[in-house]
């Protein structure tokens, strides 16, 4: 396995809108584990493929501290949206930044797992908002997107600045 180089906000390449995946592979279950690893060792709780500059519709998640429930989502697409909940978002490729979104409260998604099975799956709560999330970056949106036009200059302004003084 291995680290993967997550891509900072505002880089271009995290509003590319990823490709379904047609062959869930060796290629595949190797990108899901690297994935894995690297939201790991990140502290993350979810992962695009988008966020690690591959544009392929391919999410992992896992909300426990123990590590011990991992989801993957292949090619997952929301089928059913319902209620409305605000939540502070975080993200591993906008580092530092928190901020409140709306999103919908609960969610229906459907996707395939490591394996290539189909499945679905209803979510509420944290794992809705997650879901939701990772599927933004498969369309090429960050959270921050979700914000003011202020509030996003202001924070590409600050991001832009921390990466000038980290090189």
């Amino acid at each position: 396995m291995a680290l993967l180089n997550i891509l900072q906000y505002p880089d271009e390449r995290l509003h590319k809108v990823a490709a379904p995946v047609a062959e869930v592979d060796g290629r595949i279950k190797t990108l899901v584990a690297n994935m894995f690893e690297t939201m790991y060792e990140a502290r993350g709780i979810g992962l695009a493929a988008t966020q690690v500059d591959v544009h392929e519709r391919v999410v992992v998640m896992d909300l426990t501290e123990d590590k011990s429930e991992p989801r993957v989502f292949i090619n997952p697409v929301i089928t059913h949206k319902d209620g409305e909940t605000t939540y502070e978002e975080g993200c591993l490729s906008v580092p530092g930044i928190y901020d409140t979104v709306t999103r919908a409260e609960r969610v229906t998604v459907e996707a395939l797992n490591e394996n290539g099975e189909k499945f679905t799956l209803e979510a509420d709560g944290l794992l809705a908002i997650c879901i939701q999330h990772e599927l933004d970056h498969l369309m090429g949106k960050v959270f921050v997107e979700h914000l003011s036009q202020l509030k996003q200059n202001r924070i590409k302004t600050k991001l832009k600045k921390r990466q000038k003084h980290n090189l």
